[in-house]
């Protein structure tokens, strides 16, 4: 019975005191998806992942990227995470049919192991110019400057992680692209891999610098454990979509114009002021055009203008082509990730300016409809002088006496038109049988 109970302890107190052998001690790398246009949010995304796979103890952290390209800022703030890096940074340009282009492809040149799916390809990184007046206001002299500028920072990056600095520059000043094959055998990248078990199985034991020293990476029997968005990172993506912020500044404005035309309505001008904060936040970090955003306001002007001011229609028309101007010119820039698609612009100018002139047509409608109720309700109304108005005497009106007066005589028992409403007098003329 002794020994029974003593075998039981013994076995209790090695569970106990073996707890790591229910726990997996396999490598982790963390994986995180970056598609579409890079942003700040998109940078911030990054820098965070990569500090949260730090504090997870992971081994290396994957970037799977599919992106047109997108913000030159938001470019380098994410090289810049990826060279400053406190752990292996994988950037894997995945599934077959994603790209690494524009700014994509010194996001690859940045990471310690830059790597392809087959049926991808990586190029076209000419930089353009963005931000007010756009590519127009750009001389010869400037463009040089940035172009310069760019093939030596992406040159540079190369040579650091030891790849072909020869095509990267090709990728900036001749907007070079090529397939993962060409680019593996041009050594742009460092493995094609079909899968992600794939691509960790190749870079085992790699050696890779980080953080200034020599390191290998351990992918033996390595779990890959994806890492999703976070719901306030997913948003501000969203909202930096150019597509999305030109969508809610419309929205944005029509609220506030329904508000300001209809007082008391609430909802439209909370909804309205939401939205045209929301659209301020993604336009700030997006490459605005504040020519486009200015005839977009000034459209919105000449709406409510319609309505003070009898126009015959010109001002509504005038709105609609400065709506139209201002949506053309809001994202000027030849980096057609950072411009807002013909599938999304067309259809909202076209709704925009239907919802517009409704509202005019409703207010305008609502200011020329006779009046039904107060003293105003009763001029162009007819009544019967009960009196000889000469100039004054008395009117009945819906059963009513009112004191009247006239610039005419008027004989007792004759109609009578109310002209004015003066307090309780009214200004009458006869009506003529």
């Amino acid at each position: 019975m002794f020994t029974k109970r003593f075998g039981l302890l013994f076995c209790l107190f090695l569970l106990l005191a073996v707890p790591s052998w229910g726990s997996d001690n396999r490598p982790l790398f963390h994986v995180i998806t970056v598609e579409g246009v890079i942003t700040a949010p998109t940078a911030s995304y990054v820098a965070d992942s990569i500090n949260a796979a730090r504090d997870a103890g992971a081994e290396g952290l994957i970037l799977l990227l599919d992106t047109p390209g997108g913000m030159d800022t938001a470019m380098r703030d994410i090289a810049k995470s990826i060279l400053n890096a406190p752990l292996p940074v994988i950037v894997y340009v995945y599934p077959s049919g994603a790209r690494a282009a524009s700014a994509g492809v010194i996001i690859a040149q940045a990471a310690h192991v830059a790597a392809m799916a087959p049926g991808t390809n990586i190029g076209a990184a000419h930089p353009v110019a963005v931000g007010i007046g756009g590519p127009a206001e750009m001389d010869k002299t400037m463009s040089e400057k940035i172009e310069n500028d760019a093939a030596a920072y992406v040159r540079s990056i190369a040579k650091i992680r030891g790849r072909s600095a020869e095509w990267a520059e090709k990728a900036v000043r001749k907007s070079e692209s090529i397939t993962a094959d060409e680019a593996l055998k041009l050594r742009v990248i460092d493995v094609v891999a079909g899968d992600i078990d794939k691509l960790l199985a190749a870079v085992d034991q790699r050696e890779v610098e980080v953080a200034g020293e020599k390191r290998k990476i351990n992918t033996a029997n390595a779990r890959a454990e994806e890492v999703k968005i976070g719901t306030r990172q997913s948003i501000l993506s969203a909202i930096s979509n150019p597509n999305i912020a030109y969508l809610l500044l419309l929205i944005g404005l029509a609220g506030l114009y329904f508000e300001f035309s209809n007082p008391g309505a609430i909802l439209p001008g909370v909804i309205g002021g939401i939205s045209l904060l929301l659209a301020f936040f993604g336009m700030s970090t997006l490459p605005v055009n504040y020519t486009g955003v200015l005839l977009i306001l000034f459209s919105i002007i000449l709406f409510i203008a319609e309505i003070k001011v009898m126009s015959y229609g010109l001002l509504t028309v005038g709105g609609v082509i400065s709506l139209a101007l201002g949506s053309f010119m809001l994202f000027d820039t030849p980096e057609p990730a950072l411009r807002i698609s013909f599938q999304v612009l067309i259809p909202a100018v076209i709704v925009a300016s239907a919802f517009f002139i409704v509202v005019i047509w409703l207010a305008a409608k609502a200011q020329m409809r006779k009046h039904y109720s107060g003293s105003e309700s009763m001029v162009e109304a007819s009544g019967q002088a009960v009196s000889e108005i000469n100039p004054e005497g008395q009117v009945l009106y819906q059963g009513e006496y009112w004191a009247a007066r006239s610039s005419k005589p008027i004989p007792a028992g004759a109609k009578v038109k109310i002209l004015k409403v003066e307090g309780l007098t009214l200004t009458v003329e006869e009506i003529n049988q």
